[in-house]
């Protein structure tokens, strides 16, 4: 039970975030959102790991593992995300985002020759439908974006899929999520801020205070739910987490239609967003 309500609460602050992100594209480009919420959440994390592995010795040999990751996880994931929410809205960002179970599972499928299970069969099924249903929907909230835009999320997407079995190499060193997790932040903090001070010449984003308080927030609300999805992995099975956290378009749908003006629920857009997290359900569940 106690997995499960850490899965429903870490669903509730990821797809809080998706929502929170809307505010602060008003003002601050996607790229410099990057180099305020990810470098954030990392200062509560630094500031927080004495208690966090207060019981724990750091093994340095699984160090360059968890860095090599954090050049691109969570910091191209996040820029991909941030870009992808501007050009689509919270909601398609959300459900076609979510979709890297479809990429595990064909990865394993084509390269490692794992037999193809039914629930999964009906799970890609299921999910591509939604895809395509997306890819087609046009709300007034999504302005004039291109079908090229769909590459972004489904490139995080790519990139939540693939990522797991490197850190996997890492953990098998040394089994601490939450270090892992310390460092690749850390590594993607530097990497965004590297990224900002090329496009930009400053370290530190220039722009309106409010949209780089609302950048902050949403790096805090994500960095929780990260956490809680680790907490609730060390605390049942994930084949019972996996598919209550995947759930976390639904709560972006939700609140996008609640706090965001410009979100319009269409029958087709809740069809599509329904269906893609229905097939990762049963994706995972398979």
């Amino acid at each position: 039970m106690a997995a499960v309500l850490l899965a429903l609460a870490s669903a509730t602050f990821l797809g809080a975030g998706v929502v929170i992100t809307q505010f602060g594209l008003k003002t601050i480009h996607p790229l410099s959102g990057a180099a305020i919420s990810i470098p954030a959440f990392t200062l509560c994390f630094v500031l927080l790991s004495p208690i966090l592995l207060h019981d724990d010795t750091i093994e340095w040999r699984a160090v360059p593992i968890f860095a090599a990751v954090g050049l691109v996880f969570p910091s191209v994931l996040t820029l991909l995300t941030f870009a992808a929410n501007r050009a689509l809205g919270p909601v398609v960002t959300g459900a076609l985002g979510n979709l890297s179970p479809l990429f595990a599972v064909a990865l394993a499928i084509l390269v490692l020759h794992e037999p193809m299970r039914l629930f999964q069969f009906v799970g890609l099924f299921v999910s591509v439908t939604g895809a395509l249903i997306l890819s087609t929907t046009r709300t007034p909230h999504m302005r004039d974006w291109r079908t090229w835009a769909l590459l972004l999320p489904l490139c995080a997407a790519f990139l939540r899929g693939v990522i797991p079995p490197v850190l996997k190499i890492g953990l098998a060193i040394w089994p601490n999520p939450i270090g892992a997790g310390l460092f690749a932040y850390i590594v993607s903090s530097l990497t965004v801020l590297c990224v900002e001070r090329i496009r930009t010449g400053h370290f530190i984003v220039q722009g309106p205070l409010e949209g780089r308080l609302w950048f902050a927030l949403t790096g805090v609300i994500n960095g929780v739910g990260t956490l809680l999805l680790y907490a609730a992995v060390g605390a049942g099975p994930i084949t019972v987490v996996a598919p209550v956290n995947a759930t976390y378009p639904l709560v972006t749908m939700g609140l996008s239609a609640l706090v965001l003006s410009n979100v319009r629920l269409t029958p087709r857009l809740l069809l599509g967003v329904g269906l893609a997290v229905a097939g990762v359900v049963l994706i995972l569940v398979g």
